[in-house]
Order: structure tokens, then sequence, then C-alpha cells
């Protein structure tokens, strides 16, 4: 089983939550228990059934082949977040503080976001999957991370807003996923 792989999906499908957090945090805007949980299990199916079809695509060819799809996959998907698009999520994000500025994420609300969030899974979930990770354990990681990454971005909005790693979550996420990707394709 790829321990290491599962853990570092998880978590650099949920990097950019950190930006997303923050972005609500800075505004003063609370993401309830509730809505976190909405966020995570729209991540988790999104991971799951991208990594389901990897895992089907992956049975047409070798394991050695099926590894370097993958890993080449995920190292594209990390290449693409490192590249400048504004490099940072609470200065350019068009995402409203709340529909009906309560300031707070109500669950309605929160599913839009998170499927905005969720497609982020996608992709990288379907390149893990073709590199044979697990389904479950990996939806898992993924929804751990999600809960947590928002937590925190909400908890210390404005604070890490001022750092580099708020200011540089997209180029983060992106290494990681190329680590992962080399991890895939050489081991």
């Amino acid at each position: 089983m790829h321990w290491i792989s599962i853990i570092f999906i998880g978590l650099a499908s949920n990097i950019d939550n950190i930006g997303i957090g923050v972005y609500f945090g800075a505004r003063s805007t609370r993401i309830p228990m509730l809505s976190n949980l909405f966020i995570a299990i729209l991540g988790m199916a999104a991971a799951y059934s991208s990594i389901t079809m990897g895992h089907l695509i992956s049975g047409y060819m070798s394991q050695q082949h099926a590894n370097l799809i993958g890993g080449i996959i995920i190292m594209a998907l990390g290449a693409m977040s490192i590249r400048p698009k504004g490099v940072t999520i609470v200065k350019t994000s068009p995402l409203p503080a709340s529909s009906d500025y309560n300031k707070d994420i109500s669950w309605k609300e929160s599913i839009s976001l998170g499927i905005a969030l969720s497609l982020n899974c996608l992709a990288t979930g379907f390149g893990a999957g073709v590199s044979g990770v697990s389904p479950f354990m990996t939806a898992i990681s993924v929804g751990m991370f999600s809960l947590i990454t928002v937590a925190i971005g909400v908890r210390i909005g404005h604070q890490i807003a001022k750092t580099w790693l708020g200011k540089y979550s997209n180029v983060i996420g992106g290494l990681i996923l190329i680590a992962i990707g080399l991890y895939e394709i050489f081991t």
C-alpha cells in the first residue's frame, strides 16, 4: 500500500483549502463544522470516484506503465499549480464572503464551495488511481485533510495571509504533487 502517497495526496489535494479558509477568516466569515463537513464529503466523493476510474483504466496496462502514467499526471498537475496565476487565493478570489452576507457559510453555500474545491481532487485522484493507491483510504485522507485545512485557514485567517505559506500555497501544493509523482514513477 502506498501510505506515503495516500497521506500526501490528501494534503496536496487540500492545500488550496488553507487559502480558502484564510480568505474567509480574513473577512471574519465563519465556516461552521457542518459546512466544513459538507466540503470534506464532496472532496472525498470526488477523490473516490476519480481514483476508482483510474484503477479501472490501469487494469488494461502493466503496473509499471500505470505508475509511470499516474506519476506523470500527478506531476503535471503540480507543475500547473506552480505556474503564476495570481499566486494567492486571498488576493484574487472572486468568492463572496457569504451570499446572504450573514458572516456564516451555510451548509447550502458550502455545497458550491465544496464542488469548487473538489475539482482539485478529481485530477489528482485519477492520477493516483492509475498508480494503484487505495480509493477508500485516499478518500478518507482527502476528507480529513479538507476538514483540517479549512479549519486552520479560517482560524488563523489574517495572520497566515501575511506569511510565506499563505502567499505561496499554490507553489507548496504543486511541489508536493511533483514529489508524489516522482515517488510513484520510481517506486
